[in-house]
């Protein structure tokens, strides 16, 4: 099985100055994660004696504050990301639910990743927890794993996770917008200003067994959204499929007409969304590093 949103063959080479712009506007429109899964993640972290976070591809940083917020009991947190303006949302967050736990923006791609923190008295720290959430797919599987095994404890997890998009779910409303995007931008999704999307080559479950952490659970859990209108335009604004600089100066005259769209979709004014928020949790095999 894969995500529906699909891993892309490495990373992009327009990814950093993308999110870069789209910074603010994921802040505020990109939904977070279900309660059940941050317990889940939360319970990776029992009987770890000083809990460390590495969140790849962090964004805005959503993970460390969805755990950070819930009572997890991190002592240090590394979120990674290509785009200097994310790092910068992201450190934002988190300041304020820090409390003791200490906090390391890394600017970089996932699988060029290398420590740059170690903790008082413990210099071999590493992460405890490794997640990708929402943003796998948008790197070098087998190098970020590879990574991951070098850098991560003795009985570290790793979490790949997401939930599809606004492009893959399947609903009226939902299908009427995907059909004018593609009126305006082709027939093909975008992924970014120069290149088209790509179907995967592999499953990340194959990814998973070919690595160090083949030990791996799935966990699903249903998530509904209801979206007003104008934060379905916020949402589409932050993806690469439907991107501002995409539409150039037509850009406008699309928003206007998905905005009618849209709320001609909408029921008592909502727009409803019925995901399911995908966790592959995978360790190495008992009796390995």
């Amino acid at each position: 099985m894969t995500y529906p949103d699909g891993p892309l063959p490495g990373p992009a080479p327009d990814q950093e100055s993308m999110f870069d712009g789209a910074a603010l506007t994921y802040a505020r429109h990109r939904p977070g994660l279900p309660e059940a899964a941050v317990r889940l993640l939360a319970g990776t972290l029992r009987g770890r004696p000083s809990p460390v976070l590495l969140d790849l591809g962090t964004g805005t940083g959503q993970v460390p504050f969805a755990l950070l917020s819930a009572g997890a009991a991190l002592t240090h947190i590394e979120v990674v990301d290509v785009s200097q303006q994310m790092l910068h949302q992201a450190r934002q967050a988190l300041q304020p639910v820090l409390g003791h736990c200490t906090l390391t923006p890394v600017h970089a791609a996932a699988d060029a990743y290398e420590p740059l923190a170690t903790l008082p008295g413990e210099p071999d720290c590493g992460p405890d927890l490794i997640t990708f959430c929402r943003s796998y797919h948008w790197m070098n599987g087998e190098a970020v794993l590879e990574m991951a095994d070098r850098v991560a404890t003795p009985g570290a997890a790793v979490a790949i996770m997401g939930d599809g998009s606004l492009w893959t779910h399947d609903a009226a409303w939902t299908r009427a917008l995907r059909e004018l995007i593609q009126r305006y931008l082709g027939a093909g999704r975008r992924a970014g200003a120069r290149r088209s999307h790509a179907e995967p080559r592999r499953s990340y479950e194959e990814d998973l067994a070919d690595s160090a952490f083949n030990d791996v659970t799935e966990h699903l859990f249903p998530v509904t959204r209801a979206w007003a209108p104008q934060e379905v335009l916020g949402y589409l604004r932050t993806t690469s499929f439907a991107a501002p600089e995409l539409f150039a100066e037509r850009h406008q005259a699309f928003e206007d007409e998905a905005l009618a769209l849209l709320h001609a979709q909408a029921v008592d004014g909502s727009l409803v969304e019925d995901a399911m928020f995908r966790v592959l949790l995978a360790r190495r095999p008992e009796g390995a590093r």
